[in-house]
């Protein structure tokens, strides 16, 4: 996993490939999607999360994440409302669309090979990883998700699993959720003055509870000086008495750490 780097043709080049590639994925697919919205909101809450819309990140202007909210409320016009009939698929990109400045998005914080850049909609992955940590805990399937290939930021303010987040980049790094019940799920995301805010809503309650976690979580130190986190996410799923009626992995992780980490004294390989 040592990073390679790759010239700014190759990156353009190889960038414009794979868009290509998905646009012909979407031509020619015959999966029905997700694309109705409505204003009224199914009854019952089935998951929920918020994450905060302003962090002090060290090095990084401020005015970013101001322009990130911008990006986020235009994002979210697309995603709010949006019913997943049984057996449609949602799909992250084909609702959004791409963030162009002709459309209102603005300069925000791209992630980019483990540094930090000025990208037109940067900011999505906020909205990305909200939608992955919500069908986490719900009947939804995840056909699709990509993690971030680095880990840009300590634990210090963590409270989620290492590896718990889906990068976003138009169009070829999709998120795309399938609905397997035979239920309605429907997508309601908001911002407040300080939090992005989602939830799940269903016609009916739910049946199970779900607790996502971690397993064989470790850092490695490589051959070339690097370190890398690697983790396995697993899923319990609870029913409505309390009693595991599963435990399933979910994916694996694995990711060039961008910050020194604390390794114990005579060990070169394990937190």
């Amino acid at each position: 996993m040592k990073p390679v780097q790759r010239s700014k043709i190759r990156i353009w080049f190889g960038t414009r490939f794979f868009r290509v590639k998905r646009y012909f994925k979407w031509l020619f697919s015959n999966e029905k999607m997700a694309r109705k919205q409505e204003n009224q909101f199914l009854p019952h809450t089935i998951s929920s999360h918020q994450t905060v819309l302003l962090r002090k990140l060290r090095n990084v202007d401020m005015q970013l994440q101001h322009n990130k909210i911008v990006n986020l409320k235009l994002a979210v016009r697309h995603i709010d409302g949006i019913i997943i009939k049984p057996g449609e698929t949602f799909s992250f990109w084909q609702l959004v669309g791409k963030p162009t400045r002709r459309k209102g998005y603005v300069d925000g914080m791209v992630l980019h090979y483990g540094s930090f850049k000025q990208g037109t909609g940067g900011g999505l992955c906020q909205l990305t990883n909200l939608l992955y940590w919500m069908a986490l805990h719900s009947p939804l399937q995840i056909n699709e998700r990509h993690r971030h290939s680095y880990d840009v930021f300590p634990d210090s303010s963590r409270t989620q699993p290492f590896g718990s987040g889906a990068t976003c980049s138009y169009n070829y790094l999709d998120l795309r959720l399938y609905n397997p019940t035979d239920e309605p799920l429907q997508l309601h995301v908001f911002l407040t003055d300080e939090d992005l805010v989602g939830e799940i809503r269903s016609v009916l309650p739910s049946i199970h509870r779900y607790e996502v976690y971690e397993r064989e979580h470790k850092i490695t130190r490589e051959y070339w000086g690097g370190h890398i986190r690697h983790n396995l996410l697993y899923r319990r799923v609870y029913n409505n008495e309390g009693v595991l009626i599963n435990d399933e992995y979910i994916t694996e992780n694995h990711a060039l750490m961008m910050y020194e980490p604390l390794l114990e004294a005579g060990t070169g390989n394990t937190r």
